[in-house]
């Protein structure tokens, strides 16, 4: 873009002075502007030039004014649960967050819209389970951005939440997740399921001292799901509603 200078008589009164120093004061200020708005535009390409990114931060609990509690089933494996565990799901009235990896979203086409038709969310969870804390800043954002695309193409849902593989993250992915208009979600209890194959021990996790807000991890796993029904009926007894990550955040 050029900038305009506007030619004046010669003229070396004061007042002939003064317009001529406001016009190029005026002018500098314009230049230093439109160079800012370039470099914030140019670094990155995605950046939006009125927000910060290094603000980013992850949750790991919902709203504690609400007695509300989510159940997180993180999804790259035991498929063969996924439908049981919504059946549970239904007869009990709850909604559920299922964070799901892309290699199996990629694979799972039908399941993903069986969970969406049973009224749960589908969140992110990296596409290759990947520590997040340990790969570039490039490998974070194909990791979300390839999960995304794929859940999107499949099913038309725009995900908004991202739980790191194993809870492993740093303040690049924090960022590059804010960039993609992702909220970084954690837990509040970790059932250990995927290690722990005991159905008492997951229970007794899932619901130990239960408060507003929590944000419960679970796995699809055999012992998971003999666990699920007891697991809703605790916290519906107790009068709690069992809704998803989002509901809960908000």
């Amino acid at each position: 873009m050029k900038l305009i200078f506007m030619r004046h008589k010669t003229n070396y009164n004061d007042d002939s002075k003064a317009k001529r120093f406001r016009n190029v004061f005026a002018n500098l200020i314009i230049s230093v502007m439109l160079v800012g708005v370039f470099a914030l535009t140019y670094a990155g390409g995605v950046l939006n030039v009125f927000s910060s990114s290094s603000d980013g931060f992850a949750i790991y609990h919902g709203n504690t004014d609400n007695k509300n509690v989510s159940l997180m089933i993180n999804v790259y494996w035991g498929t063969e649960y996924i439908e049981p565990m919504l059946e549970v799901l239904e007869e009990k009235g709850a909604k559920c967050t299922f964070f799901v990896g892309g290699v199996w979203a990629s694979s799972n086409e039908e399941l993903l819209k069986k969970i969406i038709d049973g009224g749960h969310e589908l969140g992110n969870h990296g596409y290759n389970h990947l520590d997040h804390d340990k790969i570039s800043k490039e490998k974070n954002e194909k990791e979300i951005y390839q999960t995304h695309e794929i859940v999107k193409a499949l099913t038309g849902v725009e995900m908004n939440l991202f739980a790191p593989p194993s809870g492993a993250y740093n303040q690049t992915t924090l960022d590059i997740a804010k960039t993609y208009g992702y909220q970084t979600i954690m837990w509040t209890k970790d059932t250990i399921d995927w290690r722990d194959k005991n159905t008492e021990l997951i229970y007794n996790r899932a619901i130990n001292n239960p408060q507003n807000g929590d944000l419960i991890l679970m796995h699809p796993t055999k012992n998971t799901l003999e666990a699920l029904g007891d697991i809703i009926d605790f916290y519906l007894d107790k009068d709690f509603n069992i809704v998803t990550v989002s509901d809960n955040i908000a």
